[in-house]
């Protein structure tokens, strides 16, 4: 039995909660406060480092409660300069994270994971041959943040400029989870992160983008579209058989109506499957509904998946066509491939 199991995570107690369980233990209100600028300000991993708490009062913290912290397992550096990090959770459990240094732009990125696995089986995604273990709590998606973070410090000098849900998982299918994670991490009292500098990414689930737009959140949304037509995209991605581009493209109208926050389309392109001039013919309608930015992502090949990755010329020549017709086009090149950090390599490989 994990021995922190019959204690209960003190990150897991809202305000109000940690308050009354502070008073029962004897200690003033105020003390709750204390804690969580700790834990969320500081980015606490244990009741030791508190140490504006008494010493008495740390231990009987630590006899009534855990931090169920994530730890770093292992850490690879690319040639490039992109580091992965792999975190073990407290259940054992592994997930990646990845930070993407630009430091000519003093563009410093990190991309965290919200699921352990994924259930959406993207045919072309090595963490989509995984199964989904379990959702992550706000808690650990908040350490990767702050793990990565220090990272950056150590090795850049520079504190993380933007932050990407583009990990393992679907963050719409943690959608608790991951708003609160944004609301810890952009929260003034904590560590006050430009919600504008946070990016979630979707395979598309129209409902879940909807109830975003409701909820008036402020970062910025991704989609993972990567074909413009319903038969390519079913291919590759299942997901678009229940959400199909008519139905997303709805939602993501309704999300920029209520919203008016950027909307970007993540598009892999593959050899001689998306990547002729016939699907950029395709994708422009979609770019007309509403301002978008197309992010074109060179495919990062993995093991047992036929896809090839596009040559530069196809990929230049579909970016160009777009850009002529007034869409804002960016061509990312892959960082980490040599360390399986590129995008659509995460998958806890040893």
């Amino acid at each position: 039995m994990d021995k922190t199991s019959v204690k209960k995570d003190i990150r897991k107690l809202d305000s109000a909660e940690l308050e009354q369980a502070i008073v029962e233990m004897g200690e003033k209100k105020f003390r709750a406060r204390q804690i969580e600028e700790w834990l969320w300000k500081k980015g606490a991993r244990s009741f030791e480092t508190m140490t504006s708490l008494s010493k008495s009062f740390r231990e009987q913290l630590e006899a009534e409660f855990c931090i169920n912290s994530i730890e770093t397992d292992t850490v690879q550096k690319s040639a490039d300069g992109t580091i992965k990090s792999r975190f073990r959770l407290h259940d054992g459990s592994l997930i990646e994270s990845v930070l993407i240094p630009v430091p000519r732009d003093k563009r410093f990125t990190v991309c965290v994971s919200t699921q352990v696995g994924c259930s959406l089986s993207c045919k072309f995604c090595a963490t989509g041959k995984m199964k989904r273990v379990r959702n992550l709590d706000a808690a650990e998606i908040f350490d990767q943040f702050v793990l990565v973070n220090e990272q950056c410090l150590e090795h850049f000098d520079h504190p993380l400029t933007n932050i990407v849900y583009m990990g393992m998982g679907e963050p719409l299918l943690n959608y608790k989870n991951t708003l609160k994670s944004v609301e810890l991490i952009s929260n003034p009292k904590g560590l006050n992160f430009s919600p504008r500098r946070i990016t979630v990414s979707t395979a598309g689930i129209a409902k879940m983008i909807k109830k975003l737009a409701d909820d008036e959140v402020r970062f910025n949304l991704a989609l993972s579209l990567h074909a413009a037509d319903d038969t390519k995209r079913d291919q590759i991605m299942p997901i678009n058989e229940q959400n199909n581009l008519s139905i997303l493209m709805e939602s993501l109208e309704y999300f920029y109506q209520k919203t008016k926050n950027r909307i970007s389309y993540e598009y892999i392109t593959f050899q001689n499957f998306n990547d002729g001039i016939d699907d950029a013919r395709k994708l422009l309608p979609l770019c007309k509904k509403f301002p978008v930015r197309v992010n074109i992502i060179e495919y990062n090949p993995i093991d047992g998946v036929s896809f090839l990755k596009s040559a530069e010329h196809r990929i230049d020549d579909f970016a160009k066509f777009l850009n002529e017709r007034g869409v804002t086009v960016t061509v990312r090149r892959s960082r980490g491939k040599d360390i399986d950090a590129a995008c659509g390599q995460l998958a806890n490989k040893e």
